[in-house]
């Protein structure tokens, strides 16, 4: 278990500013997006709308945080409750608002699907919290306006 000084540094270090530096690596909107550890993400637009298919387009990078974000905070809390995770996949969908520029998102559906020796209740409390009180990102999207719902599937 972690001292409390500890902990503390880490939530200093996960709050500091963050600095992202993108670079156009692929035709015209083909974009390398990096952060200061190193780590890249790959995005650009429709072929529709000139982009190669290089990446994630910038609005699904916005889902896949969202499923980030919350696969963490559930894993976290779940560990806390020593349950067994075996397997853990999510799958989100979602639904953009039609004839608006910029166009965000009307309505998400994130479904968990989590294996192992856990017990439903517990994973269906972690699923809450981390929706409702600690992931960041889900707060982002309820703020812009979006109906996010959730599912849980454990087997």
């Amino acid at each position: 278990m972690q001292s409390k000084g500890l902990q503390y540094l880490y939530l200093q270090k996960c709050f500091k500013m963050i600095e992202i530096n993108l670079h156009r690596v692929s035709g015209d909107f083909g974009f390398e997006a990096k952060d200061a550890n190193g780590h890249t993400v790959h995005m650009d637009t429709s072929d529709e709308s000139g982009g190669q298919n290089f990446g994630f387009r910038p609005m699904q990078m916005l889902l896949a945080g969202l499923g980030g974000c919350s696969a963490i905070d559930i894993v976290m809390i779940l560990k806390k409750q020593r349950q067994t995770i075996e397997d853990f996949k999510i799958k989100i969908t979602g639904e953009r608002e039609p004839g608006k520029e910029p166009s965000l998102w009307a309505n998400a559906k994130i479904i968990f699907i989590l294996e192992g020796d856990i017990d439903k209740e517990k994973a269906a409390r972690a699923c809450e919290l981390s929706m409702n009180k600690y992931c960041s990102v889900a707060e982002t999207l309820k703020r812009s306006g979006t109906d996010l719902t959730w599912e849980l599937v454990v087997n």
